[in-house]
C-alpha cells in the first residue's frame, strides 16, 4: 500500500464516528458539541481526502483491500478502496461541499431542540458516509451498500420532521421509488457475478473486453447488464420515469435538498455509469436510450419549472433538469463532460439552495415567490451570491457553469445534431426559469405581509460564508476545464480524468466551436432579457393552455395515480374483501376442522381392550409383509 493511501479509510469513518457519536449522545449533547462534531468531521475526511488528491495527482493510483467481505468457493469478493482520478474528485466533491452545508445547517437548524439537532447531524454524517463509501468501492457490492444507505439517508432526511404527515408521505416515496431501479442494480450485480466470477470493477471490465461477443459474454449479456445499471441509475439520479421523488424530497430541510441536490445522491448515477464507462462504451443501443432519456427528462423537467411557485420546487425541477444534461453527455459517450457537469453543478446548486435556505429564513419559512419580491436590498449578501448561481447555471462566460455545459452542448452536437437543437432550447429554458426565479423573488415591490417585511435581514455569518465560498467556486470552478479553442493546454480535469474515463478528442474546426458558443450565449442573454422584460413587475396571471399543463407537471403524478397507484389499491381491496376470507381463511380453517375430524375418529383407536391392540398389531405385519412381497415380486 502506498504511504499516501494507508489514512484513506479515515475518510469514510470519521463521518461514520461523527453519526455514533451525535446520535448516541444526542439527549445529552448540547447544539454546540453536536454542531462541531457534525462539521469537524467532515472537515476531517475533507482535508484527507484533499491529501490523497494530490498523491493521485502526482500520478498514484491503488485498490487497497481490507478484508474479504464475500468468500466462498469461486467467488471473492473483498472490502476494498479504489483510490484513481474519478473517487479521488468525487472524494473532494463530497467532503467540501459537504462541510460548508454542515457548517450552513449549524445556523440554520438553531431553533430546533437539542435532542433533534443532534439527530439531525448524525443523519448527515451517515449520508456523507454512505455516499463516501459508495464512491471509494472497488467493487459493486461494496457500491451498492453505499447505494443503500444513502436511500436510507435520504428517507431519514427527508422526513426529518415526523409529525408533518406530507413530509412523511414524501419520504416514503422516494424510499419506495428508489427500491425499484435498486432492485434492477442488484439483477445486474448478479448477473455480472454469475457471467464473470467477480464483482471488482477492473476483473470484471478485464473479463468482458477479452470476451465480448462471444458465448462467455455476449452482445446480449452486455445491453442487459447496462440497461439494469441504468435503471437503477434512473432511480437514484431522477431520470424518466423515476423522477417524481426528487421534488417531493423538498420536504425536508433545505440544507438536506442541498446536500441531496449537489453532492450526494442524485450523482450517484453518473459516478456509477461513468466507472462503468468501459462495458457501456461496447453498448451502442443503450447509451443511445440514455442519452434519449436524459435528453427528454432534461425538457420536461425544465418546462415544468417554468411554471411552480415555491422557491425550492423550482430549484428541484431545475436539479432534474440538468441531471438529464449530465446522461444526455454520458449517452454521448462524453463522460468527462459528464463528471464536469457535475462538479460544476455541485457549486451552483448547493449555493442556489442554500440561498433559497436564507430567503425563506429572512421570510420566517415562507416559500413561495409570488409572496415575496423587493429582497435584494435587504438580503444583499444573498442576492448577490444567488444572481451568481444565476448566472452560472444559465451557462454565461466566464463562470463554470458555461464550460461544462458547453463540453455537453458540443458532444450532442457531434453525436446527433437533432438532440443538440433539442439540448440548446432546453439550455434556453434554463435561463429563463432560473431568471423568472430572481426576478420574482429578489426584484419588484415586497408582495409579503408587513410582519414579515418588518422582520426583514440578512442570514447570520455561519449561513453566508458558505454562500460566498461557494460563489466563488461557481465563478472559478469550471477553469480548470477551459477548451483548447479558448485556451491551447488548458482542460486539466480532461487530461486528470482521461487515465479512467479515456480521452476526449473532438474532430471538429474551431470555426465550428467559436459558432457554437456564440449561439448557446447569445440565446442565453437574449432569453434572459426576455425573462427580465416579463417578470421585473410581478403580475399574477392564471395559466391557461399548454402553461397550465406545464403548473400541473405533465400531469405525471396523476397519470401513476391513476395507472400504478390505484389499480394496486383496488387490487389490494379484492384480495381483502373477497380472496382472503373465500379462498385463504377457507383453506386454513379447512385444515384446522381436517384435523379436528381426523382426532375425533382416530381416537377410537385408543379402546383399552389389549385384544384390539394385538389384532391391529398383526394387521400392520401383514401389510408390511404384503408390501415387501409385491416390492420384491
Amino acid at each position: 500500500m502506498q504511504s499516501s493511501f494507508q489514512l484513506a479509510f479515515l475518510i469514510p469513518l470519521l463521518p461514520l464516528i461523527g453519526f455514533l457519536i451525535n446520535g448516541l449522545g444526542r439527549n445529552w449533547l448540547s447544539k454546540q458539541w453536536s454542531g462541531l462534531i457534525g462539521a469537524g468531521t467532515i472537515l476531517g475526511s475533507f482535508l484527507i481526502s484533499l491529501f490523497i488528491f494530490q498523491a493521485v495527482k502526482a500520478g498514484q493510483g491503488e485498490v487497497i483491500s481490507y478484508f474479504d467481505f464475500i468468500r466462498m468457493e469461486g467467488l471473492r469478493i473483498p472490502f476494498a478502496f479504489q483510490i484513481d482520478a474519478l473517487s479521488s474528485l468525487f472524494l473532494l466533491i463530497i467532503t467540501g461541499i459537504g462541510f460548508l452545508i454542515h457548517v450552513y445547517s449549524i445556523s440554520y437548524m438553531h431553533e430546533e431542540s437539542s435532542t433533534s439537532f443532534a439527530r439531525y447531524f448524525s443523519y448527515l454524517n451517515l449520508f456523507v458516509f454512505s455516499m463516501l463509501l459508495l464512491v471509494l468501492g472497488s467493487n459493486y457490492v461494496v457500491l451498492f451498500i453505499g447505494w443503500e444507505g444513502v436511500g436510507l439517508c435520504s428517507y431519514l432526511l427527508i422526513g426529518f420532521w415526523i409529525k408533518n404527515q406530507q413530509y412523511t408521505k414524501a419520504a416514503n416515496k422516494a424510499f419506495i421509488m428508489n427500491r425499484i431501479g435498486d432492485l434492477a442494480f442488484l439483477l445486474a450485480i448478479f448477473w455480472l457475478i454469475i457471467k464473470t466470477g467477480s464483482a471488482s470493477f477492473q476483473e470484471v471490465f478485464d473479463f468482458i473486453q477479452a470476451n465480448q461477443g462471444t458465448s462467455k459474454f455476449s452482445v446480449t449479456d452486455i445491453t442487459i447488464v447496462t440497461l439494469l445499471l441504468f435503471i437503477g441509475a434512473t432511480g437514484k439520479s431522477a431520470q424518466l420515469p423515476l423522477y417524481t421523488w426528487l421534488p417531493d424530497a423538498m420536504a425536508g430541510p433545505t440544507p438536506v435538498s442541498a446536500l441531496i441536490h449537489a453532492a450526494t445522491m442524485v450523482t450517484a448515477g453518473i459516478y456509477m455509469i461513468a466507472r462503468s464507462n468501459i462495458i457501456y462504451s461496447l453498448a451502442p443501443l443503450t447509451l443511445s436510450i440514455i442519452s434519449w432519456i436524459g435528453l427528454a427528462t432534461a425538457f420536461l423537467a425544465a418546462t415544468i419549472a417554468l411554471r411552480q411557485y415555491d422557491i425550492k420546487k423550482v430549484l428541484a425541477y431545475s436539479t432534474v433538469s440538468q441531471l438529464g444534461f449530465m446522461f444526455l453527455a454520458l449517452g454521448s459517450g462524453a463522460y468527462i463532460a459528464a463528471v464536469f457537469h457535475v462538479l460544476t453543478h455541485a457549486f451552483f446548486k448547493a449555493l442556489l439552495f442554500l440561498g433559497s435556505g436564507s430567503v425563506i429564513h429572512a421570510m420566517g419559512g415562507e416559500q413561495d415567490i409570488r409572496k415575496m419580491g423587493g429582497l435584494s436590498g435587504k438580503l444583499k449578501i444573498t442576492y448577490a451570491t444567488f444572481l451568481i448561481g444565476c448566472l452560472a447555471i444559465a451557462g454565461l462566460p466566464p463562470l463554470s457553469g458555461f464550460f461544462s455545459k458547453d463540453a455537453i452542448l458540443l458532444s450532442a452536437f457531434l453525436h446527433q445534431p437533432l438532440q443538440y437543437g433539442i439540448a440548446l432550447f432546453t439550455a434556453f429554458l434554463t435561463a429563463f426559469y432560473m431568471f423568472r426565479l430572481l426576478f420574482l423573488t429578489f426584484h419588484g415591490s415586497f408582495r409579503g405581509t408587513p410582519e414579515q417585511q418588518a422582520h426583514l435581514h440578512e442570514s447570520p455569518a455561519l449561513m453566508t460564508i458558505p454562500l460566498v465560498i461557494l460563489a466563488i467556486l461557481s465563478v472559478a470552478g469550471g477553469w480548470i476545464g477551459i477548451p483548447a479553442v479558448l485556451l491551447q493546454d488548458a482542460d486539466w480535469l480532461g487530461n486528470f480524468l482521461a487515465p479512467v474515463l479515456g480521452s476526449t478528442t473532438h474532430e471538429v474546426s474551431h470555426a465550428t466551436e467559436w459558432l457554437l458558443m456564440s449561439l448557446s450565449v447569445g440565446g442565453v442573454l437574449l432569453t434572459i432579457g426576455f425573462a427580465w422584460f416579463l417578470f421585473r413587475h410581478y403580475r399574477a396571471t392564471e395559466s391557461r393552455g399548454i402553461l397550465r399543463f406545464f403548473e400541473n407537471k405533465w400531469y405525471v403524478d396523476q397519470l401513476y395515480d391513476r395507472v400504478i397507484v390505484q389499480p394496486i389499491f383496488y387490487l389490494g381491496r379484492i384480495l381483502k374483501e373477497w380472496v382472503e376470507p373465500r379462498i385463504i381463511d377457507a383453506l386454513v380453517n379447512g385444515v384446522g376442522k381436517t384435523v379436528q375430524l381426523a382426532g375425533r375418529q382416530i381416537r377410537f383407536l385408543q379402546s383399552g381392550q389389549i385384544g384390539s391392540y394385538v389384532l391391529l398389531m398383526v394387521m400392520a405385519m401383514v401389510v408390511v409383509l404384503l408390501v415387501q412381497f409385491f416390492i420384491r415380486k
